[in-house]
């Protein structure tokens, strides 16, 4: 669940090899070239420069076997881009390892969720800050 620019609750980097993981950063991004159908306007809707984002779909095409983006340059028909169905795949898998996880760890998340202080605009000690007004 989002709030704002914050994901609440677990966030999963699955590490897959030396200097090689995965996480929500990449698989939103992923997602939003899904969307939008261009790595231009997927680094925009996540506020990611061009450059960015261009760096990130490279760097995960460069980890798989195959490509997970496609794209086709500009011109008459316009250029995109688009998922393999091996990007699907991988996004689609680590969705479904995210949701298992956060699954798996409510209990503590509620846990550490009863520990916070009730009113979070409080000092950080949870106590209200005597000179606010």
């Amino acid at each position: 669940m989002k709030a704002g620019n914050k994901t609440l609750g677990p966030r999963l980097r699955v590490v897959l090899d030396t200097n090689v993981a995965i996480g929500p950063g990449q698989v939103d991004l992923l997602e939003a070239i899904v969307e939008t159908g261009s790595i231009s306007k997927a680094g925009r809707s996540m506020n990611m420069s061009y450059r960015r984002a261009w760096l990130l779909v490279q760097r995960m095409n460069a980890h798989f076997h195959s490509p997970l983006v496609e794209t086709a340059k500009g011109g008459n028909s316009g250029g995109g881009a688009r998922l393999t169905p091996l990007g699907q795949d991988i996004a689609s898998c680590y969705r479904q390892m995210e949701a298992r996880a956060a699954e798996v760890l409510e209990p503590e998340m509620e846990k550490l969720r009863g520990l916070l202080a009730r009113n979070l605009d409080d000092g950080a000690d949870g106590k209200a800050d005597p000179t606010a007004s």
